[in-house]
Parts: structure tokens; sequence; C-alpha cells
């Protein structure tokens, strides 16, 4: 299995302009590794909402690559998402999903079937054009590349090591980060 932070290193390293999404797991190591900050939607509070909302970007931007870094406790919250997205199926939305098993944000508890979940196989059954499960840190490197250039919507579960400690990362408020946001989109704050 992978470690996160260097999953997500991985991952910046790739990313270009995409605008990334952001939420629990992801948002305690993201903001160390991210190469454009200034399109980092951080996700925080909002637990099992950042696919929705990169639905909504990558439908509202279709000429933008939108990378959403999920967690799987998130995506419990929220799982009609995916029937939301496969029926959507917006080209330019990669759906990372961070499987480590364990709610991290609040101290490690399991997850509801935490052994027996099977995301990918569930986003395969709502539709998703593409989906991949990587387990290897050089297996994601390996093609990351080509999987971050297809036709999505795809779906991409990284099977992570279970991490109980949070990483501390600098303060941010929703208000900043929208601002640095729409400044970076050439749009009115």
């Amino acid at each position: 299995m992978m470690n996160s932070f260097e999953a997500l290193k991985v991952i910046s390293r790739f990313r270009g302009d995409a605008i990334v999404v952001p939420t629990m797991t992801a948002n305690f190591e993201w903001p160390q590794v991210s190469t454009n900050p200034d399109l980092d939607l951080l996700f925080s509070g909002a637990m099992g909402k950042a696919s929705s909302a990169g639905l909504g970007l990558a439908l509202a931007l279709p000429d933008r690559q939108i990378i959403v870094l999920d967690a799987d406790g998130s995506l419990l919250m929220n799982l009609g998402s995916l029937v939301t997205i496969a029926h959507t199926a917006p080209p330019n939305l990669i759906h990372f999903v961070l499987e480590n098993r364990v709610y991290r944000t609040s101290g490690g508890q399991p997850i509801p079937c935490a052994k027996g979940m099977d995301f990918a196989g569930m986003a395969r059954a709502a539709g998703y054009s593409n989906v991949y499960t990587f387990a290897e840190l050089n297996n994601l490197e390996k093609n990351l590349k080509k999987v971050l250039g297809e036709r999505g919507p795809t779906f991409v579960l990284l099977k992570l090591e279970p991490v109980a400690e949070k990483t501390p990362y600098p303060f941010t408020t929703t208000a900043s980060i929208l601002a640095r946001f729409q400044k970076a989109m050439g749009l009115k704050s």
C-alpha cells in the first residue's frame, strides 16, 4: 500500500494547470505538495461534498481539467455523487479516492465495511468511463499521465496505509481560499 503524502506528491507533479478540489485526508498534505495552490479549492468541513463541487466545476469549466481528491469516508457520505457524475459524464473530471479505511480527520476510527467496500466496483457500476485502482506508488507514477489524459469521467482509487494522526497544515479560511481562486481564474471577488 501507498503512503498518502507520496501519492499526492506524484499527483501534484502531473496536475499541470488542473483545478484541484481536495478534502478530508488530502487537506492535511495537499497544501504541502501543490504545484499551483492558486488553483486549489480546499474543501474543509464539507464531508462528502468535494465530488459534487468538482462536478459543478467540471460542468461550468469544460475546457479545464478538474481533479477531486476525495477520501473513502467522505465518499461514503455522498455515494449518490457516483451516479450523478457518471450520468452527466463530464470528460474533464478525474475523481481520486484516497482509501485508507479510517476516518483520519477524527482520530482513525474504521469506516463502515472498511474491509468489504469496493469503491472502484461502485464507480464502474455507476458508469464512470474509466476506473483504476493503484496500490503501489511506482505503478501510479508509471500510469498517471495516461490516466489524466483519458476522456472522463475517470475514477482512481488509491489504496493507502491506514494513518490516524493528522499532519498539521497551514490555517486557511474559506474566504481566503475563494479570493485566491477567483483571482487566479480572473473572476470578480
